[in-house]
């Protein structure tokens, strides 16, 4: 049967050590899309080598890009790729005999993320498996949510699940997952301020320790060793950095001159990232 045509899209900045990857592992799509928005390394003329029809457009934020390179597709079927994430061999068959199904199935499908941290792959925690809905037709799904964190929402019909899993290389090493954190709680306190928030010292003191108790302990975080133990630390962390950004913001002690959060890949990441509370 043929297969309905699918575009692969993803965003990028400086993403030269990890799109060959995740280009190797989408090879059956005739369309991959890179919405690039200023990388400094090899990023566009990697993309452009392997065949993928490049643009360079200024940063709109996360959800918005997103959208974006979803308007630039070939076709209706998008397949959304982080360019740190890679469809495994078994996700790849998957989604390929979806594609090729009849047409009168979902119109959207969650894949499950597995994220590769600390030297190996994270099994406990809320961290595994980690839903995203990847694949999915333009007419009936958009991107939305608050940036840093995306999503998919779809307008009607069920989100199917496919089992292959997604692998998630987001951390390079600590001081990469660090930097992450600290540009991502930047960009939250800002979305937080200007939805109107305002800081409550116990959102400072208990939230932090709720997710250490509910990464650690609830969802087993302690099953991966000291990578689960450090992870739940780092997840609290997270949330504190974010209340006490907010509370920087409302007394004006900001730099005006600080970087500008990291504009990459930053979908929305299990428990350490996610802004749930």
């Amino acid at each position: 049967m043929t297969q309905r045509p699918v575009s692969v899209c993803i965003i990028t900045r400086n993403e030269a050590h990890n799109l060959p990857r995740c280009l190797d592992s989408v090879s059956f799509a005739d369309d991959v899309v890179v919405l690039d928005c200023g990388s400094t390394d090899e990023t566009v003329s990697l993309a452009r080598q392997r065949g993928a029809r490049v643009y360079v457009e200024e940063f709109r934020g996360h959800v918005r890009q997103k959208q974006r390179a979803v308007e630039l597709a070939a076709h209706d079927w998008i397949l959304a790729l982080d360019a740190d994430e890679e469809l495994s061999s078994p996700l790849a068959e998957e989604v390929q005999r979806v594609l090729a199904a009849d047409g009168s199935g979902p119109s959207a499908y969650a894949l499950p993320r597995r994220t590769f941290a600390m030297g190996g792959f994270v099994e406990h925690g809320g961290w595994w498996p980690e839903w995203r809905t990847r694949l999915f037709d333009r007419r009936q799904a958009h991107w939305t949510g608050r940036d840093p964190h995306d999503r998919v929402e779809v307008r009607e019909g069920e989100v199917a699940r496919l089992s292959g899993p997604l692998h998630h290389y987001n951390y390079r090493d600590l001081r990469h997952h660090l930097e992450k954190v600290n540009a991502y709680t930047s960009t939250m306190a800002e979305g937080l301020a200007d939805e109107g928030r305002r800081f409550r010292l116990g959102d400072l003191v208990f939230r932090p320790a709720g997710r250490f108790v509910r990464m650690y302990l609830l969802r087993q975080g302690f099953r991966d060793g000291l990578r689960g133990f450090a992870l739940a630390v780092i997840g609290a962390f997270y949330v504190f950095l974010k209340y006490l950004k907010l509370w920087e913001r409302e007394r004006g002690l900001q730099d005006d001159a600080s970087p500008e959060p990291e504009a990459i890949n930053p979908s929305p990441e299990p428990e350490a990232i996610n802004p749930s509370e």
